[in-house]
């Protein structure tokens, strides 16, 4: 069975985009909650930075959802990659020798 590339590459940015975008707002409403993974995600991100202003949560989820995008595709390419080479039972079954009766 093979993914769909294009529908995890939407999940998947769907799914980091809005926990980013979770923690940036609880991160504004309460400045001292998400700070370390804020500031990880800011070593990781050029430009974002973890102020907790409105400005940063827009470029947080901007890059969190390029980056979710980008993940679940390169993931479902190569597990479809993988999964294409990897022989099923079905395939093993036909490609073994059959034994003669002595």
């Amino acid at each position: 069975m093979k993914l769909n590339v294009k529908a995890l590459a939407i999940a998947a940015a769907v799914l980091w985009g809005g926990a980013v975008l979770i923690v940036e707002l609880l991160h504004f409403i309460w400045p001292s909650y998400g700070g370390p993974f804020l500031r990880l995600i800011a070593s990781v991100y050029p430009g974002y930075h973890a102020t907790g202003s409105l400005w940063d949560v827009v470029k947080g989820l901007g890059y969190a959802i390029v980056d979710g995008g980008i993940g679940g595709m390169v993931f479902a390419w190569l597990y479809n990659l993988l999964v294409g080479k990897t022989p099923t039972p079905e395939s093993r079954l036909s490609t073994q020798v059959p034994i003669e009766p002595e």
